[in-house]
């Protein structure tokens, strides 16, 4: 079994979510380069061990509004938005700045609440994601301020760490704040209060030790730590709460003596979606496949559009569909590449027609084995 530290170094897609209070200097609003810099190398040595790195940053009300000289205090929701135009364009410019010196390549993903709730936004994100890891970049993930209202905000980014981690597969969730993990109570109110190293379950005692504590440029607290836990949990994403104030923190989490806080998974990011998927109640169609189909499922391959015979409900690109086989026997579930409309036009046609077809290039499976849960 993989140790704590293990959870971290050995994890092949990462999201590292940091907070405003390490990044931005709560009385200056300047940007805290140095800081950034040292991080930049963390991540750079992240990429030579293999592993894919998207980060959720916030900082961009923090920095616009020293900017556009707001004053100190709660501000009202338009401010913030204005704060955040303006401060996105400085922090986006830094990151590019500086893991350019590291030879890496940055690109800004802005996100709302809807985004990662709403099926076909969900889906385009996720693909925008994969195509950039893909690629080798490295997303900047932040919410978009500048559009979101009050209603449809996630109003802090522990949470849309979570969802982003949750949405891409990663296994490994870092959240980096001004604590160094989680305590039964707050250290700074109580000295002797016993440090949680790992936490395998969150029960009502767990989440009970959260209080409220949150700092003066930030929106979270460990509230939203631990609800950015459950969601990375049930995703099979490993969660790390660790102490972003110290230089070079990601190295700090890979040395013998590190100190942080472990929500550790009972399950694989793949086995959590194929469970979830299983357990899914409704569903919007039917895919009929024939014998070839029905054999190469049961080796783990993915359902491609020559193996199906017919199609039969209405349903959109995304939506979970079932399978049966000739007989009508229902083989298991899974999510469609393609809507009823394009599925029918390209069923039993190599994957390699697809673009001829439908005038697009999709996906060559119509539903991934990633994304099949088998009876």
């Amino acid at each position: 079994m993989a140790t704590l530290i293990e959870r971290f170094t050995g994890a092949k897609r990462v999201v590292i979510k940091i907070g405003s209070a390490l990044l931005v200097d709560g009385e200056t609003g300047q940007l805290r380069k140095s800081w950034l810099t040292a991080l930049v190398k963390d991540i750079a040595v992240m990429r030579r061990r293999g592993q894919e790195v998207l980060i959720v940053s916030s900082g961009s009300i923090a920095m616009g509004r020293s900017v556009l000289g707001l004053k100190p205090g709660t501000l009202r929701l338009e401010e913030s938005q204005a704060a955040a135009a303006t401060g996105q364009v400085l922090l986006a410019h830094a990151y590019q700045e500086i893991l350019g010196l590291e030879d890496l390549t940055i690109a800004q993903i802005l996100l709302t609440l809807s985004d990662t709730e709403e099926r076909r936004r969900y889906l385009n994100a996720r693909s925008t994601l994969s195509t950039l890891l893909s690629l080798n970049a490295i997303p900047v993930i932040n919410e978009n301020d500048t559009v979101a209202t009050s209603e449809i905000r996630y109003g802090d980014n522990d949470r849309l760490a979570a969802r982003v981690a949750q949405m891409i597969g990663a296994d490994c969730l870092i959240l980096l704040s001004d604590i160094d993990g989680l305590y039964e109570a707050d250290p700074t109110h109580t000295p002797e209060a016993r440090f949680l190293p790992e936490v395998n379950e969150l029960s009502e005692d767990i989440m009970a030790m959260a209080g409220g504590v949150q700092t003066a440029v930030g929106s979270g607290g460990m509230v939203t730590k631990l609800k950015a836990a459950q969601i990375a949990m049930a995703a099979g994403c490993n969660m790390f709460i660790a102490n972003g104030t110290i230089e070079r923190p990601l190295k700090a989490i890979s040395e013998d003596n590190a100190r942080f806080t472990c929500f550790t998974a009972k399950d694989t990011p793949r086995n959590a979606r194929k469970k979830w998927i299983a357990a899914s109640l409704s569903s919007q169609g039917q895919l009929v496949v024939d014998t070839g189909a029905e054999k190469a499922l049961q080796v783990g391959k993915s359902l491609l559009p020559a193996g199906v015979s017919d199609v039969h409900g209405e349903f959109e690109r995304g939506d979970l569909v079932i399978l049966v086989n000739q007989q009508g026997r229902e083989l298991g579930r899974g999510l469609s590449a393609y809507s009823a409309s394009d599925a029918l036009r390209i069923i039993g046609h190599k994957s390699s027609e697809i673009a001829e077809i439908l005038g697009y290039s999709g996906r060559d499976e119509m539903i991934h084995r990633d994304e099949l849960a088998l009876n």
